[in-house]
């Protein structure tokens, strides 16, 4: 989870690591376990919202990425169950023109 706050609101992101549930979601695929976020996430309403995904051309994503500012992309594996840690199933691609790569390079964040 990731919040973006405001002085008059904050906003949640939910990823799929995060299932409110009694049941291991862990070894389903992705697809599935975002399915079943939206579902439980459904009627929250204003705040909390799943983070999106794209499926597509991932150097063309990193650049609209880069270009507004983001930290960076990670690419999943739709097929893969959740794995914690580094694995082979996702990667991180970092924007290290990003206001907080700058500011970790420069030892301010």
């Amino acid at each position: 989870m990731a919040n973006r706050s405001s002085a008059t609101r904050t906003a949640w992101r939910i990823s799929t690591s995060f299932i409110a549930s009694r049941e291991d979601w862990r070894p389903q695929p992705l697809e599935k376990r975002k399915a079943t976020l939206a579902k439980l996430f459904s009627n929250v309403g204003e705040g909390i919202y799943l983070n999106e995904h794209l499926v597509g051309d991932g150097p063309n994503i990193f650049k609209h990425a880069c270009l507004l500012g983001l930290e960076g992309i990670v690419s999943k594996r739709c097929d893969f169950p959740y794995r914690s840690g580094r694995t082979k199933s996702w990667i991180k691609v970092k924007n290290r023109n990003s206001p907080v790569a700058r500011r970790v390079e420069e030892g301010t964040f």
